[in-house]
């Protein structure tokens, strides 16, 4: 099983944790209409990784937005709140695969691009508020995936080996980031990247579609008297 022996469970949150890569495009289309700007080819590949205050550097520079910073991240914030909090599951058997990790007294952290506001939100939507020990922003590190550092980082926090941490990723760059952090890495099937997809099995120790396949092998593995 991938996870005997790991000491600690690390999400990404988009498309990992939560089913909310589809939101971004939406969120892009948008925004960058308020410009009269159109979202071009490649957009999302391009900023992959990126942290979120990278990704407002990116977007002012790029689009020539005339507002600071603070201001597109906090318009961000505001446009993703409600997409977040009414319209985004979490990924399928997740809450339940968080249940057995604590069972197992497996330390769980999150490691994401996406602002600490919009993370905190997002676990409190959900009540998962006491089951992470440690959350990571891209803010909180100096380089963004597929950099290993804020896998590194919350391994640090976790007070946990790197080769003792399985991480859940769906893209490539933070999948890279998890082997690079030294760290064993189950790639997440997410529709956002399905083009990835065998670029993801290739790169990462372990595939699957949704966490049901791990809470199934889990039971089987019991109905056969294996660990």
């Amino acid at each position: 099983m991938m996870w005997e022996n790991k000491k600690a469970v690390i999400f990404d949150l988009d498309g990992t944790l939560v089913d909310s890569m589809w939101i971004w495009r939406d969120i892009d289309i948008e925004y960058l209409g308020r410009f009269g700007i159109s979202v071009p080819s490649g957009l999302q590949t391009e900023i992959e990784g990126m942290s979120f205050s990278e990704t407002a550097v990116y977007f002012k520079e790029r689009f020539h937005i005339p507002d600071s910073l603070e201001k597109i991240k906090r318009d961000w914030n505001q446009m993703a709140w409600d997409k977040y909090t009414f319209q985004v599951p979490l990924k399928e058997g997740v809450s339940e695969f968080i249940g057995q990790c604590r069972s197992r007294g497996i330390s769980l952290g999150i490691a994401t691009s996406n602002s600490r506001e919009l993370v905190e939100n997002i676990i409190a939507v959900h009540g998962l508020n006491d089951d992470f020990s440690c959350i990571m922003t891209g803010c909180d590190v100096k380089q963004g995936k597929p950099s290993p550092e804020i896998y590194l980082a919350v391994a640090q926090a976790l007070q946990v080996m790197p080769k003792d941490c399985l991480v859940f990723e769906d893209i490539v760059p933070g999948i890279q980031a998890g082997k690079n952090a030294g760290m064993e890495v189950c790639a997440v099937e997410d529709a956002y990247s399905l083009y990835q997809t065998e670029e993801k099995k290739a790169l990462a120790d372990y595939y699957i579609k949704d966490y049901r396949e791990i809470l199934q092998s889990a039971a089987d593995n019991r109905t056969t008297g294996n660990k």
